[in-house]
């Protein structure tokens, strides 16, 4: 399937009240994070849910802020992750995408919280721009329309 065929998401039935939902993002591009998380904000209002936004310095910090959320003590009822990572001439890139990606998936796992997982990592900023623009293959609405799922999938199984 090309990105053109990528299909259209139905905004998600949640049952119960609306959910409370946290944003962890990493802007260090911050044109590209925003277009993503524009259309998260839109689909997640669209769910009555509340989104609050906590920024950190980069990608690397993402999995301890999630962590930390869970720590808090704070009653959400899943994160969203969004961030950027494009490839330079070095191993940085795999190293950070490696680390950040089994780092977020070690907590889902263990916590079964619910987590919607939009971290770019492209080759070029065009890659991210065009993941990012105002259009249904955004990557920020993809990561929201996953992580409302499982937040409806976890209240039907009576577990929220």
């Amino acid at each position: 399937m090309s990105t053109a065929d990528a299909p259209i998401r139905p905004i998600p039935i949640i049952p119960g009240p609306a959910p409370r939902l946290l944003l962890i993002q990493a802007p260090y591009y911050e044109a590209i994070v925003s277009g993503m998380r524009h259309a998260a904000q839109a689909m997640a209002a669209e769910t009555g849910a509340s989104l609050d936004v906590v920024d950190v310095a980069g990608a690397f910090e993402l999995p301890a802020a999630l962590r930390m959320a869970i720590q808090s003590g704070r009653a959400f009822d899943g994160v969203l992750i969004l961030g950027c990572v494009v490839q330079g001439g070095t191993d940085h890139y795999e190293h950070i995408c490696r680390e950040t990606f089994r780092g977020v998936m070690d907590i889902s796992v263990e916590t079964g919280l619910p987590i919607g997982f939009g971290l770019l990592t492209v080759a070029t900023i065009q890659q991210a721009e065009e993941r990012s623009a105002d259009n249904h293959h955004n990557k920020g609405r993809e990561a929201m329309f996953a992580l409302l799922m499982q937040v409806a999938l976890r209240r039907a199984w009576g577990l929220a």
